[in-house]
């Protein structure tokens, strides 16, 4: 096996640098919210009762991360639509957040589009294209942020402004003290996981070797499952790997009857488990029942917790965590993390049609 150690690894299989991404998270994180608190967003906006995030991939994952962590707080909902079409809901109460980090994703594109014929509030986010110039044309307020990566390594930008703007419409409580906490977390973490911290000291390196040549499944829950949606789509991206992602209490009525068939990828898979101190007690019962089940099963399960005391710097600690893991199993896996070639053409494809 690679040995994770050796600086030199990582320039042999990282040649567009995917780790530097990872080491400036808390400086994106910082960005982006000073970036959204100087943002002019219509006040106006606050009179709707319901938002509609339309992204795909990596442009939608903050979404769901926003929406998950004030589901319990929230005066109006989030729906994220990840498809061509609106909703049929969607109204004239509606404020449409269009997400696109090229602004060339064509299912935002054509839901976009749909929207601009209707009274609804809008916004886009995007560093540009065609969602750009549709926005400009039409007067619709676009937040534009300039950061060259793959759309994942920009989450920063998908899911701190939409938190910044929902608290300013006075849709959820002011979070400015807990991002202030989420800065220190995630900075003390990197420097507890980064590549120049050693194996038998880190435990990113440790689970990223956990998960080398099995299958990855990661189970969330509340404020997690998204975080753990994260995990899942990160695997696939960084580490071109098999992963999957569960959350309670679902996955109670149904997954836990899963374990015995094959019997022979018990010891092929890896179950993850993000856990949160902002879990109801009833769920936190349920990971532990479930942790049962597994070991019974013969499955290997790992617990990992959130850091910090606010909901919004354990998920983040968590989806950091995750990074750093799904960089070193494609370390592991000797591949680079940047591509996504298959993506590539699958799009190709499509666009011959």
């Amino acid at each position: 096996m690679i040995n994770l150690d050796d600086p030199q690894i990582y320039k042999q299989y990282d040649p567009q640098d995917m780790l530097a991404h990872i080491h400036n998270v808390p400086e994106l994180c910082r960005q982006a919210w000073q970036l959204a608190a100087s943002f002019n967003l219509p006040l106006d906006y606050s009179r709707v009762n319901k938002v509609v995030v339309l992204g795909m991939g990596g442009s939608a994952i903050g979404a769901d991360l926003v929406a998950s962590l004030v589901a319990a707080e929230a005066s109006i909902p989030i729906f994220i639509q990840r498809d061509y079409d609106l909703p049929a809901f969607f109204d004239d109460k509606t404020l449409v957040i269009a997400s696109s980090y090229s602004g060339m994703t064509e299912e935002t594109l054509s839901a976009f589009n749909q929207a601009l014929n209707t009274d609804s509030k809008k916004l886009v986010i995007t560093t540009g294209g065609r969602l750009n110039e549709l926005a400009q044309a039409k007067g619709v307020p676009v937040f534009s942020f300039n950061y060259k990566a793959q759309p994942r390594a920009a989450l920063p930008f998908s899911f701190l402004p939409i938190l910044n703007f929902m608290q300013r419409l006075d849709f959820i409580s002011d979070k400015s003290a807990d991002f202030s906490e989420m800065i220190v977390v995630l900075e003390q973490l990197s420097r507890e996981i980064n590549e120049s911290i050693p194996l038998s000291r880190n435990r990113a390196k440790q689970l990223a070797q956990g998960f080398y040549g099995k299958l990855a499944v990661i189970y969330g829950a509340g404020i997690t499952a998204e975080v753990a949606h994260r995990w899942k789509t990160q695997l696939n991206e960084n580490s071109k790997t098999w992963a999957f992602h569960e959350v309670f209490p679902e996955l109670n009525h149904n997954a836990v009857v899963g374990y015995r068939f094959p019997p022979e990828l018990a010891s092929n898979i890896l179950v993850v488990m993000l856990q949160s101190s902002h879990l109801p007690q009833p769920i936190l019962h349920r990971y532990r029942i479930t942790s049962q089940i597994l070991k019974k099963a013969n499955v290997s399960l790992r617990l990992i917790d959130g850091l910090g005391k606010s909901p919004l710097s354990q998920i983040m600690s968590l989806v950091l965590f995750g990074d750093y893991v799904s960089y070193y199993l494609a370390i592991l896996n000797k591949t680079n993390p940047t591509p996504i070639e298959t993506i590539d053409f699958l799009k190709g494809e499509l666009g011959k049609g």
